[in-house]
């Protein structure tokens, strides 16, 4: 087995404001792992408030080259495991790989990864769209491009938090279904302030409102809140999905910050013994994360997977979310969906190893 990096630039359709930060340009991390003629690919972000770069995690999966080439990948949970002890230091480029080695696998076996764990996409939860912090004539404006999605998911966290809601609530009409994420950007008595007026406007949970480190405030919250309360910057790894029960009603998972699809899926398992709601949640990414995270739709109450749908280019085809919201598959009896379904189209990308 071969592992291959890329990096690739990937231009926002928009600016894209969240309480963190703005961004227009996203140079992310693709990892290729090929067997033959077959090709497994898997992608991270670069997150400015998580301190990564796709240079830095390129670096880190050079030093462990001879150990990811070497490794037997006949199932990638056990791959994972053994990869952990070299790259429990960057989750991001262990996501990377562990797609990949996901995409491989099931390449190898000629089976896309949902059915080789037995999963049917039957009755899968749609997509949201995210409307990035902005000025509210703007935020409209976004949210007029797409106008026919059943649930949109609004940032907040700048100051006017109600008016943007409203403005985009009168916009949209009585139809969608509005998420609010204000990223860590409230206070507790900010936001049960907001909530019944929120509640009012249609929203049906609100998503780490408060700081992580907030755990008074959080109780209070869990305990007063009209509306639902999800854990996002508070649920990064395994272990904090017990840490969330009674603090939280839903997790929002991210592959990048976990380590990928197999830490993913015992965090979903984890999450629902305990009574936990879930949703998964992309970063900007490209087709190939986004192809990642369908795989573990059907096991899902809220989807957030629109990554792709902000960028103006992509360097993939694969799964992808409709204007409608609805999460489609390439066929699974096709070459094109097996695995991940990752069709690699490279547009932009810039080698981050000699040859690749």
């Amino acid at each position: 087995m071969e592992m291959r990096l890329h990096v690739v630039p990937l231009r926002l359709r928009h600016t894209f404001t969240i309480a963190h930060g703005s961004t227009d340009l996203q140079r992310n991390l693709i990892v290729e792992l090929r067997d033959g003629e077959l090709r497994g690919f898997g992608e991270a972000s670069t997150v400015g408030y998580y301190h990564n770069d796709a240079d830095g995690m390129a670096a880190h999966l050079e030093q462990v080259r001879a150990v990811v080439e070497s490794t037997p990948l006949d199932d990638p949970a056990s791959y994972w495991d053994a990869l952990l002890p070299h790259l429990a230091h960057d989750r991001f480029a262990l996501c990377a790989l562990d797609q990949a080695a996901h995409d491989l696998w099931g390449r190898r076996r000629r089976a896309p990864v949902w059915k080789l764990w037995g999963l049917d996409l039957a009755a899968c939860p749609p997509s949201d769209y995210t409307i990035g912090l902005a000025d509210i004539d703007v935020m409209v404006a976004k949210l007029r491009e797409l106008p026919d999605f059943p649930i949109y998911k609004i940032k907040l966290g700048a100051g006017d938090d109600l008016a943007r809601v409203a403005a985009l609530r009168a916009a949209a009409g009585d139809g969608p279904v509005f998420r609010v994420d204000a990223n860590c950007g409230w206070t507790c008595e900010q936001t049960l302030a907001l909530a019944p007026q929120l509640a009012e406007l249609g929203v049906e949970l609100l998503e780490q409102p408060l700081a992580a480190d907030d755990l008074a405030g959080q109780r209070r919250l869990f305990a007063e809140s009209p509306l639902p309360v999800v854990a996002d910057e508070s649920c990064l790894v395994e272990v904090d999905v017990a840490r969330c029960a009674g603090l939280f009603h839903g997790v929002n998972i991210k592959l990048t910050k976990c380590g990928g699809l197999t830490p993913a899926r015992r965090m979903i398992a984890d999450a629902k013994a305990r009574g936990l709601r879930v949703m998964v949640g992309c970063m900007t990414e490209s087709t190939v994360g986004i192809s990642a995270i369908g795989q573990l739709l059907p096991l899902l109450d809220w989807a957030d997977l629109d990554g792709a749908l902000l960028l103006r280019d992509d360097v993939a085809d694969g799964v992808r979310v409709g204007h409608d919201g609805i999460v489609r598959y390439p066929d699974p009896d096709s070459l094109q969906g097996h695995g991940l379904g990752v069709t690699w189209r490279g547009l932009h990308e810039s080698p981050a190893t000699p040859g690749a």
